[in-house]
């Protein structure tokens, strides 16, 4: 009786740091929507964008309105008139497709800040400031009414996903945002530059890993073992 009752006290505790864990997530991953005051408007091309992709706002947020296994799954972010001077971790938000950053007196857009950000297809930017990657990554770049629009990431790789030459022989190329990419090794090749060819020798490499690691942690409570001996 004694064990079933542990048994289930250790199930509810796992169970309620699960619950804390994942809710502690959530709210991390949504503090990028109360970057600044206010919420999304419907008349705003954000509200716009968000309701004909049936989304529904939370914050500066346009979140995917689906019964998903994650329903914060941001697809939109309106950023707009926050006076937001420098633009450089946005990756919480790496998931959208519109990224409104217009109205602020930005000065600097770090490079790396839309890294993996491959969904992002649509952006606003104020008239002084180019578009992610450069014009030439995007199908389409327009200034009107004070602000830069940035429409059409294009694919860096090859559009078929083969190899590319962009990446070493023997691997393929992978669009990771704004004029990123990123190369992994093709089927059957391995190692530095994908220079070696079959499959990854597994065995080889871990087993004398873990003989080291058990012969290191045995000497070690040997050692700590003789220590503790009383005298």
């Amino acid at each position: 009786m004694k064990a079933g009752c542990s048994q289930l006290q250790s199930a509810v505790l796992i169970l309620v740091f699960n619950l804390c864990f994942y809710g502690s997530y959530q709210v991390t991953d949504l503090q990028i929507c109360e970057l600044c005051s206010g919420a999304v408007l419907n008349g705003t091309a954000m509200g716009r964008f968000c309701s004909s992709s049936a989304g529904r706002i939370e914050g500066r947020c346009c979140l995917r309105n689906d019964n998903t296994s994650d329903p914060e799954y941001i697809i939109g972010l309106d950023l707009s008139n926050c006076l937001l001077t420098h633009v450089e971790d946005l990756q919480r938000a790496s998931t959208a497709v519109m990224i409104d950053l217009s109205l602020n007196p930005i000065v600097n857009i770090s490079e790396a800040a839309f890294q993996g950000f491959i969904e992002l297809n649509y952006m606003i930017l104020p008239q002084d400031i180019f578009c992610p990657g450069g014009n030439t990554s995007w199908e389409k770049v327009e200034v009107k009414e004070g602000n830069r629009f940035c429409e059409g990431q294009k694919d860096t790789c090859n559009q078929t996903g083969q190899l590319s030459m962009n990446c070493p022989d023997n691997s393929l190329c992978a669009p990771y945002g704004p004029s990123f990419f990123e190369c992994s090794c093709a089927d059957a090749y391995h190692g530095y530059k994908c220079l070696r060819e079959g499959e990854f020798p597994l065995l080889q490499v871990f087993a004398p890993l873990g003989a080291s690691t058990f012969v290191f942690s045995l000497l070690l409570w040997l050692t700590q073992r003789r220590k503790a001996e009383p005298l």
